[in-house]
């Protein structure tokens, strides 16, 4: 029923911007408005970490590997996610996922996330 689609990964030289999106479907709108969703990133031979989530405006969490020069933002009318990336380094590079809770309204430090984009690759060269 929930289905997330990124888009906007690329390549980049450091120091560099870029944005990512996720494109949301099967929320209602006060679903999407309500609901957890996350950024993650996985590199190869590493773990997947969380780079950000967010449920309403005010709740946005940053690692503190990326607090500063990302920012995590919904926009609720066209239930898309974002994720601005600035001063990226080459330590940056990785798959890049998006995710949604399952259960609106559930606080992301509570929740779980039950649905995953398909993943866009984000390379920065130094």
């Amino acid at each position: 029923q929930v289905h997330l689609v990124e888009s906007g990964g690329g390549s980049v030289q450091a120091g560099g911007s870029l944005r990512v999106s996720c494109a949301v479907s099967g929320y209602s709108y006060r679903e999407f408005r309500n609901v957890c969703m996350g950024w993650f990133r996985q590199a190869p031979g590493k773990e997947r970490e969380r780079v950000a989530d967010i449920r309403m405006v005010y709740s946005a969490r940053y690692a503190d590997s990326v607090k500063d020069r990302f920012t995590i933002s919904k926009d609720n009318m066209k239930s898309i996610l974002y994720l601005q990336m600035n001063s990226l380094k080459p330590e940056d590079t990785a798959m890049y996922y998006c995710a949604a809770d399952g259960n609106p309204g559930t606080d992301c430090r509570r929740g779980s996330y039950d649905y995953w984009g398909q993943g866009i690759q984000v390379t920065v060269s130094s």
